[in-house]
Parts: C-alpha cells; structure tokens; sequence
C-alpha cells in the first residue's frame, strides 16, 4: 500500500512533534511516523527540568541563550504543563564559592536572572538543604511534565492535519540514484508493510539518528550517543530545583517532580541505545553525589532508576564536553543526497526552537513561505469545539472529554483526548466511516466506546483500551 505526503518526520520525540506542528501549521501535509509511542526514547526519560540556561551559562553559551529563550516560550504555550518552581546553585565547598563569580558573570552577560540569597532564606525555604552550604544563586529554572506537554503537541498538530502514525516503524530508506523519496514502515500492531511517499524526508530519530543514515547508504555523522542516568526517590525533598554550584558534572542536579525527588545525570558514551544497563554502582554514586546538597537523601530509598540516550553532537570526546546545541544536516549539501534532511543534538527545553529551524529549511526547499508560528501559538489544552467539528471527530467523543471539566482528573484530559485521536489519525480520516457509539455498563454508569469497524486496535480494545477510557 502506498500513502502520499509532502514531508515525512521520523522519530515521534520532543523535536520531531514540534517539527510535525510547525510544519502542520504552515499548511504543509506531514505524516510523522515512531516505532512506539510518542516520547518513548530520549524526550520520555529526561529528567522534567525546563532550563533557565543558567547550566550551561559558563561553557556552553550559544545552548544556554537557546534555553533561556524557550524556557520563555514554552511557558506561554504551554503554561498548563509548566511548574515555575525556581532553581538555585548551591555552593558547599570553597571551590564551589570559587566558581561563583565567574558563573554570576556568565549570567549577567546572557541577561539570564539571577539573585544571590542569603543562606539562612534558603535553610528555611529548603529545610532539607546542606546547612553547611556557603553561597546560593537563585534562578528561573521549572518543572515541565514532559509527556502531558507533548501529547498536546501532538494533538494540536493532529488536528492540523498531521498524521501522527505511532508504532509505525521505518525498515527502509528507499534511495533511488541521488535522491530519497521513499521509505518503507512496518505497523508494529498489525504487521502490515507500507510504503510512504514524500518530497523530503526529516530525520529526528534521536541518537537513532545514525540508522536510518545507514539506511540511506551515507556514511557517519557527528552522532554521539551519551546514557543520561536518573534515579527517582520515594519521598519529594526539595521544592526548587538544586542544582551544585560548579561545572556541570555528575549528579548535580535534583529536580521535584511530582511526589518525588530525581536526582540526576551522568554522561556515558554507549555504542547500542537499545542495550544500555544501570547498575548499582551508578545508582550510587548519584546518590552519594546528590547527598552533598541534601543529606537526606543517603536516608531516603530510591523508588527506581532510568536512563535517556541523548544524540549529542561529537564536537568533544566525551559527553560532558559536548555542546548541547542542535545541528540540523542538509544531506542535499553535504552528502549530495536530495531529499533528506537530519536533525541532532538539543535538549527537551530547545526541541521547539529545533522543530522551527528544520521547518525553516523544509520550507525553503518546497517554496513555502508561511512563517512559524509555533513561538506564539496556544498549545491545545481547552476543547476547540469548532475545529473539533470541522475535523469531524466523532461528536461523542467531545462530549464525554468535556464532561471530565471540573473533575478530579480535569488536568488529564488533554493526554486521553490525543490518545484517541491517534486512534483515529492510523484510519487517515475522520468522520461518517466510524461507528462510534457510547454505551452504560454496571455500577454508576462507566463509559465504554465499541471499536469502529476498521480499526486494528493499537491497544487490546477490550481491556487497555476500555482502561484508558475509564480515565476520560
């Protein structure tokens, strides 16, 4: 079988969403296609900060002006998903207080905000801080929930006309002579091959990135694939983001999210994303080197471990040397390769920022001249009931997501609603071809949705999928 579009974006994380958008907003017909589902690699396994840019202010200047930026960005478009919880660097040692003139002065000089606090306002806005702690730079660092903000994404762009096919895996590259038009998917659900046709094919599969380069017949790009460990503690002991005062390094940040205390990262080169362990010495250590900023948490024990694979540009030898800045390849202008255009480096806080840029150059190339408008736009987290109407969603599906305002689990309805949506988006139409229909079982009258016809469910219809619902 084979399907038309314009541009075809591998990869369903943070950047590939925001480029499906941007592009889906510029009229131009896009189909986004990931092997699982959406933010399921590297953007589902960060650790839920939203950068201030103040990390990177000293050695990594250009990623730190693009993080202050979006941080500004994202909490306009998306203010639902975004807690300003503040951050601050804490100097424990005399090196720490060392540093912190040159940091404060990296700071001023990006016009990044900051105050120096004084300590005792700190041991009482943080009581589990190291009373020990000798300087304390305060910063707009926050908390974004990363899968709630991009299954809004998705949804926005899905109601724009994106096609947002999840657990639509890309086996080929289908180069012919000095050009890629084609690429073979695989529907990990059904099993059925199909064949996507494009003017330009967009490459953000994360440090995946070099595979379909290798799908393409090229030889390498500036990939470095670096394991980001994080480990979540069973108990919330920090209220602001705490961060060590000193160059980035392992273990240095510790973010509240939700009930909870992460405690991150570290930075190892790996060859294979998709075999990378955790071991207990890293568990460790990154609670040995989080301890230094909250002792507590050498008492309090670690509810679990996960690790994000980050496609960083190899412009260092290691992984903390590398910049966190993007690079967006044209293989027209490097490889001689028409058609194919990658995406690597970046972080969740510029993944926007990223989808803009490569939406700029896609443009060019198709002599598209609408603007972004992705900086500006309102992230769908209301029900649009017109453009709902207009894409002919099934009117008992708005009807039974609106009646969850006001609800208990009023914040979570945007997540259900794109979850089915993407239900609908694999039928590539909306409309008179579903029978949707909404029935009463038991108790208290729980909503069950029958399946439309010619659906093959993404999920067990009658056990996951009737969960999902009881969730709206």
């Amino acid at each position: 079988m084979k399907q038309n579009s314009s541009v075809i974006v591998i990869g369903g994380g943070a950047t590939g969403l925001f480029t499906a958008l941007d592009l889906s907003l510029r009229g131009i017909n896009v189909t986004l296609v990931e092997r699982g589902d959406i933010a399921s690699g590297t953007s589902g396994k960060f650790h839920g900060l939203l950068h201030s840019g103040a990390r990177y202010a000293v050695n990594d200047p250009e990623s730190a002006k693009e993080c202050k930026q979006e941080n500004e960005v994202l909490s306009k478009i998306a203010p639902e998903f975004v807690r300003d919880t503040g951050g601050v660097f804490v100097g424990i040692t005399e090196d720490d207080v060392n540093y912190s003139q040159r940091f404060l002065s990296a700071l001023n000089s990006l016009g990044i905000t900051n105050k120096v606090m004084d300590v005792e306002e700190l041991i009482r806005r943080e009581p589990f801080i190291n009373k020990k702690s000798k300087i304390a730079i305060w910063v707009p660092d926050k908390v974004v929930y990363g899968y709630d903000l991009l299954a809004t994404v998705a949804l926005t762009a899905s109601l724009n006309g994106a096609k947002i096919l999840t657990y639509n895996e890309v086996k080929r590259v289908l180069r012919e002579g000095n050009s890629v038009r084609r690429v073979e998917v695989k529907d990990n659900i059904s099993g059925e091959t199909k064949i996507l046709n494009g003017d330009i094919i967009v490459n953000t599969a994360g440090p995946w990135a070099f595979r379909v380069i290798e799908m393409a017949g090229l030889g390498e790009i500036p990939l470095l694939p670096t394991a980001g460990i994080m480990v979540v503690m069973k108990e919330k002991l920090n209220s602001m983001v705490i961060n060590r005062l000193r160059p980035p390094s392992d273990g240095d940040i510790i973010v509240p999210y939700g009930d909870s205390s992460i405690i991150g990262t570290t930075a190892t080169i790996i060859p294979d994303p998709d075999n990378f362990e955790i071991s207990d010495e890293d568990i460790n250590m990154l609670i040995e080197e989080g301890a230094y900023m909250i002792p507590r948490l050498k008492e309090v024990k670690p509810e679990r471990a996960y690790a994000s694979v980050r496609p960083l540009i190899k412009n260092a030898e290691d992984g903390r040397g590398a910049t966190r800045d993007f690079m967006i390849i044209d293989h027209e202008k490097v490889d001689s390769l028409d058609g194919l255009i990658s995406v690597i480096g970046g972080k969740f806080t510029t993944s926007r920022l990223a989808g803009e840029k490569v939406s700029d150059m896609v443009s060019e190339k198709l002599g598209i001249r609408e603007k972004s408008k992705t900086a500006t736009i309102k992230l769908m987290s209301e029900l649009d009931e017109k453009l709902l109407e207009k894409k002919r969603v099934p009117k008992v599906l708005v009807k039974m997501i609106r009646e969850r305002k006001g609800s208990l689990d009023e914040d979570r309805y945007s997540t259900a609603m794109y979850i089915l949506l993407s239900l609908l988006a694999r039928g590539n139409n909306y409309g008179d071809e579903w029978e949707v229909s909404c029935r009463k079982i038991g108790g208290k009258g729980q909503g069950v949705i029958d399946r439309p016809k010619n659906v093959l469910p993404v999920l067990t219809w009658n056990s996951e999928l009737r969960d999902i619902w009881r969730i709206i």
